[in-house]
């Protein structure tokens, strides 16, 4: 069998003519003729060349793996217990399921309190207003994703360095509106954004205070690669300090970019070139800056790739690092990429446990972890936090979480329009009546909620039902802190998931 996806897909809206007859090895239709107006990913590239390597609307998506990995944590189950109470007093007449504690702290130097352990991953585009702000009402961390002010026409950039964006004033107001004491909007910054000055303007302008330092680019090892197809453009990114490809300012180029010839401009991200010293410095100069807290965006490298990282997050007293997995979600990676690259989440996370162990028997100190990669539900993300116990603190909830905050902001767009979906109109026909956790939020904010965004209530909502199945779970195995979740919590179901246990199951 093959666990790859056909020559059909997703990302591009291509499709195999015969879809119940395929070549496994190659995904072909097994039988491939001439009437076909090239229906699937070859016929893309047919007529778009290496334009077909990326998915297309990647302004107006997020893009997951179409791959069935044969590992993940679907291959565990749930354990229980029935005797005593982990974390609090044994009392019988009232303790519930709701006495299970999801609070938590994340900072080494400035701890940052969180009513759950979440980490909403880097986005700065489709509904990023409500997810900031559902975020906010969560009391839980999120991150302003890389190359932002691309996406800002009113930016205004000096010598390479930005000196003003209204979106991204936007997207850290969006968050600050809503914050009520938990939580955090961490500004992420890949290597161009670190080139034109994106963290200094957050640091000192914005007055942000905790960042975040990109190894690659979301859950794939490259930066990303775009096509500019007008002149103007290319020398205007030139001009910002970008790396376009070929040179748009050499009068060759421009004569033959003119005429039709050559291919398109290319507008490629730097890959980072870290080493342990020159990481260090740029920790020591942000935290001098007034930035109070370091995190790190990692993903499924080698693992002596991450060996070191997690050495020199540990050496600079970083305060998180997050770890993202193949079979998640992604802004605009090539799509082979998506579906082929990476090490599996559940893997990932073995690699990362057993690192640790290895870093505190060495007695160094270990940074704080979080994993994420495809996390959706609750009973993903309990077996994230069992599987990882002490060493992995957090779980980081994208796709899902920005499908949540586009969910809640359509249906009250329904709402207002008097068209409610017929599976809701048994609830009423305002938001208060149908978002039934506006009565949480207005205990916090007051009758004001009433009036907040659906697509940061509908976030919320979603947040509060995963933390709700967590603290279930919990309390299942007799836990009523979720610092208490362990490796004995799961139940493996296949050799592969008592492998990657390694015995420390209940047998």
């Amino acid at each position: 069998m093959s666990y790859s996806p056909t020559l059909s897909s997703g990302f591009s809206g291509t499709k195999n003519r015969v879809p119940n007859h395929i070549s496994p090895l190659s995904g072909m239709c097994s039988a491939c003729n001439g009437t076909c107006p090239g229906l699937c990913d070859i016929g893309r590239s047919v007529t778009r060349g290496s334009e077909a390597v990326y998915p297309v609307g990647g302004d107006k998506n997020q893009f997951g793996s179409e791959k069935n990995y044969p590992v993940d944590y679907s291959c565990f189950n749930i354990n229980g217990r029935v005797f005593g109470a982990e974390g609090c007093r044994a009392d019988e007449e009232n303790l519930s399921a709701l006495d299970a504690n999801l609070g938590c702290e994340i900072g080494v130097f400035h701890p940052i309190r969180l009513k759950a352990p979440f980490i909403l991953p880097a986005m700065a585009k489709l509904d990023w207003a409500d997810y900031y702000a559902g975020a906010a009402m969560a009391g839980v961390l999120v991150v302003i994703g890389e190359s932002a002010i691309g996406k800002d026409s009113e930016r205004v950039m000096e010598g390479g360095k930005i000196k003003h964006s209204p979106m991204l004033v936007k997207m850290v107001e969006s968050f600050r509106k809503y914050y009520h004491g938990y939580g955090d909007i961490i500004l992420q910054a890949n290597r161009d954004d670190d080139r034109n000055g994106v963290l200094e303007y957050g640091i000192k302008e914005l007055g942000v205070t905790s960042v975040e330092i990109k190894f690659g680019q979301a859950a794939k090892g490259i930066q990303s690669m775009g096509w500019v197809k007008s002149l103007e453009k290319a020398l205007k990114a030139h001009e910002e300090g970008h790396l376009i490809i070929p040179d748009p300012t050499d009068p060759k180029v421009q004569e033959n970019f003119k005429n039709g010839v050559g291919p398109y401009f290319v507008k490629a991200g730097r890959l980072p070139m870290w080493d342990e010293g020159s990481f260090t410095r740029r920790v020591t100069e942000l935290r001098e800056m007034g930035a109070k807290n370091i995190f790190v965006k990692m993903t499924g490298y080698d693992p002596e790739d991450i060996r070191r990282v997690l050495s020199m997050c540990s050496i600079a007293r970083v305060d998180m690092v997050t770890f993202d997995g193949a079979g998640g979600g992604s802004g605009n990676s090539p799509c082979k990429m998506m579906n082929e690259w990476s090490i599996p989440t559940v893997e990932l996370e073995s690699i990362v446990y057993e690192i640790l162990k290895e870093m505190e028997a060495k007695g160094m100190e270990l940074p704080k972890v979080a994993i994420t990669g495809g996390f959706a539900m609750e009973d993903q993300v309990f077996k994230a936090l069992a599987f990882g116990e002490k060493y992995v603190s957090m779980v980081g909830i994208g796709r899902a979480a920005m499908a949540a905050a586009m969910a809640g902001k359509k249906i009250g767009e329904l709402i207002e329009k008097g068209e409610i979906p017929k599976d809701l109109q048994e609830f009423g026909t305002t938001v208060p009546e149908i978002f039934v956790d506006v009565r949480r939020l207005r205990a916090i904010y007051g009758p004001e909620a009433d009036q907040f965004p659906t697509g940061a209530i509908g976030l919320y909502s979603y947040l509060e039902r995963v933390s709700f199945g967590i603290q279930q779970f919990l309390a299942l195995n007799r836990k009523f802190d979720v610092k208490y979740a362990s490796r004995r919590d799961l139940w493996p179901l296949t050799r592969e998931a008592r492998e990657l246990l390694n015995g420390q199951y209940n047998k």
